[in-house]
C-alpha cells in the first residue's frame, strides 16, 4: 500500500478570511483595553493635589506638558509624576500630603522652572514696591478639612501636633480653648482651620498621630462652598464692594422663590416635595 502524499491543503480564501477577522479583533481587544486604560488614567483626578502656582484642574491639565521640571526642582521629593497605576492623568505632578508635604519654600523653586505656565509665578507672587517677589503664603494647593470624630483634641486628649507643625500657625491653624463639658474640670485644645488663610501644604496631615490622619487636604473647589453674591459681610468694607457689579434685577431661579415665602412655607404639602 502506497502512502499517498499529503500535501499540505491550501488555505482557502474563506478561512483565511475568518482568521485574519479574529486574529485583528483580538488585537483590536487588547488595544481597546490598553487605550481604555490609558484614557482612564488621563481622566482628571477630582481628588488630586497640584504643585503652587497651578490653576484650577482643567485648565492645568491643557498647560502642563509633563515635562517634570517642577519634580526636578523640588529640594524635599515633595513632587512626583503619576505613573502607570497611580489612577492619575500620566506624567503630571501631584503631591501625597500623608507621605511628603509641601515644605512652602520661600523662593517656590518648583515654579520659576514651568515651561508653560502651568505653574504660574503670578499666582503665588505679591507686589512690594513695583516688583512681584514669591510669597508661598499665597498658594492654594488645597484646604485642610478635620474630621472631628476622630481628632482626639475633640475627645479630650491633649493634642495640637497639627497646630504646631502648621507654617502658618495662628493664621491657617489656630486653637480654640473650650470647656470639657464631658469632665467639667479641664480645657478642650480644639483646633480650627481658617480657609482663607491654609495654603494646603499638608504638614498638618503629615504629622497626625492617628492611624488615619484626622486632617486632611483636599482641592478647594471639593470641599468649599460659594455664598450667593447677594449675600455681604456687613462689617466687611472690602466685601461690600462685591455689590458694585450686582445688577438691579435678580435672576428667579426655581419655581418656589417664585412665591412669597409665607404663602409656600404654610403649604404643607409643597415641604415634602
Amino acid at each position: 500500500m502506497h502512502e499517498r502524499d499529503e500535501k499540505p491543503k491550501p488555505v482557502s480564501s474563506r478561512r483565511k478570511f475568518l482568521f485574519q477577522m479574529v486574529r485583528s479583533l483580538g488585537m483590536a481587544g487588547i488595544t481597546g483595553t490598553a487605550w481604555g486604560a490609558y484614557v482612564e488614567e488621563n481622566k482628571a483626578d477630582p481628588l488630586i493635589l497640584r504643585p503652587p502656582g497651578a490653576p484650577p484642574e482643567e485648565d492645568f491639565l491643557k498647560q502642563c506638558i509633563k515635562c517634570g521640571k517642577c519634580v526636578e526642582a523640588c529640594p524635599y521629593d515633595t513632587l512626583r509624576l503619576a505613573a502607570p497605576g497611580d489612577q492619575k492623568p500620566l506624567g503630571t505632578p501631584y503631591f501625597v500630603p500623608r507621605e511628603t508635604p509641601c515644605r512652602m519654600c520661600t523662593d517656590i523653586p518648583c515654579v520659576p522652572v514651568c515651561p508653560t505656565g502651568a505653574l504660574d509665578l503670578d499666582r503665588v507672587s505679591k507686589n512690594r514696591g513695583n516688583m512681584e517677589i514669591p510669597d508661598i503664603a499665597r498658594a492654594r494647593m488645597g484646604v485642610a478639612v478635620l474630621d472631628e470624630s476622630s481628632c482626639l483634641a475633640y475627645w479630650g486628649i491633649q493634642c495640637d501636633a497639627c497646630y504646631r507643625a502648621c507654617p502658618l500657625m495662628d493664621k491657617a491653624l489656630t486653637i480654640d480653648y473650650l470647656r470639657n463639658a464631658r469632665t467639667g474640670e479641664h480645657a478642650l485644645l480644639i483646633p480650627k482651620v481658617h480657609c482663607e488663610q491654609c495654603t494646603g501644604c499638608g504638614v498638618c496631615e503629615h504629622v497626625c498621630i492617628t492611624q488615619k490622619a484626622s486632617v486632611r487636604i483636599f482641592p478647594r473647589d471639593r470641599v468649599m462652598g460659594k455664598a450667593d453674591p447677594r449675600y455681604i459681610k456687613g462689617w466687611d468694607k472690602r466685601d461690600e464692594r462685591r455689590l458694585l457689579n450686582i445688577p438691579d434685577r435678580f435672576t428667579i431661579r426655581t419655581e418656589r422663590s417664585r412665591r412669597k415665602a409665607q404663602d409656600y412655607l404654610n403649604d404643607e404639602g409643597i415641604l415634602y416635595e
